[in-house]
């Protein structure tokens, strides 16, 4: 885990609550990937924590729409 200066903290706790949230409702990377229309390796990325992939607000708002839960959901600390 990263420490909370680190300016990359905010993309660690977005990726594993994606990855979280994603296992919670059963669905794969590729899965999640698929439905989002996003490149399996963009939703491999979000959810790794040595890899710090940026994404849009527009981008959070449909991952969380397709995972049926609230964007806020994304940014709880863990």
């Amino acid at each position: 885990m990263l420490n909370k200066n680190d300016e990359n903290y905010i993309y660690y706790v977005i990726g594993q609550n994606i990855k979280k949230k994603r296992k919670e409702k059963k669905l794969t990377q590729e899965q999640l990937a698929e439905k989002c229309n996003y490149s399996l390796s963009f939703i491999g990325n979000l959810e790794s924590s040595k890899v710090f992939q940026t994404i849009s607000v527009g981008s959070l708002y449909h991952i969380a729409k397709v995972l049926d839960i609230n964007i806020i959901e994304l940014f709880k600390e863990l």
